[in-house]
């Protein structure tokens, strides 16, 4: 255990810096500088609801927002909690507050029912049948963390978990799922495999050291070639989606920034 005083410098300064002493520790367990995740999370939900028509409830981009942010902020607490013994053996994550001991793990715990508490009140915004979809994300996102020890690829089951929400939008609009958000479901699984795998690329030699598995260090050398693979994936499966919605080559043409954003990632990406 770390002496409490050496923290990481992101809660020396920006938006953590400016919280007071106390609750720093907190926002860095729930990665407040680091948003990035939650909008991550957040755009599967988002995308489903837009290509169900929206059906008048525009109320709805803002509580998935929330949801979104709750979630993302409970996961990431969870997943220092079950991860809290691998962090401290890890250069990049040994200064986070529970693998430090700077955040007590009751605490911890507490913070995820504050933050439960915030997507219940998500939860009940929605229609029976996504409230039920959104519910059994739980299942999946509880096994998450333990993914790493089991298979080369955690990144197909962070994938699930981060796209879930396009299985809730949709019905969250129409009441009921069909092919368009399986579809969604299915691509954008595939993106956050590319873009996790990117990720990853960084830890491979502390994933070694402490017997982590990815699919960054399962690819090798050929991890760029795999990245491209799923971004190629990923837009074939949502332009498939937004094709069941509207069967017209110009619609697919909104995948086109995506499209270059991607290949842009797939090309700098460097196992080295």
């Amino acid at each position: 255990m770390l002496p409490p005083d050496i923290v990481p410098d992101s809660e020396r300064r920006g938006f953590i810096g400016a919280l007071p002493q106390r609750l720093r520790t907190y926002a860095s367990l729930m990665r407040l500088d680091r948003p990035i995740g939650s909008w991550l999370l957040y755009w599967p939900c988002a995308w489903s609801a837009a290509l169900a028509g929206v059906g008048g409830r525009w109320d709805l981009f803002l509580w998935l927002g929330l949801g979104a942010w709750a979630m993302r902020s409970a996961g990431c607490v969870y997943n220092d909690i079950v991860d809290r013994d691998l962090d401290r053996q890890v250069e990049r994550t040994r200064l986070r507050p529970l693998a430090s001991g700077r955040v007590a793990l009751r605490s911890a715990w507490l913070l995820i029912a504050g933050l439960s508490l915030i997507g219940l009140v998500v939860l009940l915004q929605l229609n029976l049948t996504a409230a039920i979809v959104a519910v059994v994300s739980l299942a999946p996102v509880a096994a998450y963390p333990f993914m790493k020890r089991i298979t080369w690829w955690p990144q197909a089951w962070l994938g699930i978990v981060f796209s879930w929400g396009a299985l809730v939008g949709w019905p969250a609009v129409t009441g009921s799922l069909s092919w368009t958000p399986f579809l969604l479901w299915f691509g954008s699984i595939a993106w956050v495999v590319g873009y996790d795998t990117f990720y990853a690329i960084q830890d491979v030699e502390d994933d070694a050291l402490v017997g982590v598995k990815s699919s960054a260090r399962r690819l090798g050398g050929k991890a760029p070639l795999g990245i491209g693979v799923f971004y190629l994936i990923a837009l074939l499966l949502w332009g498939a989606a937004i094709w069941t919605v509207r069967p017209d080559w110009i619609a697919l043409l909104a995948l086109a920034p995506a499209a270059l954003h991607l290949a842009n990632q797939g090309l700098r990406a460097d196992p080295r």
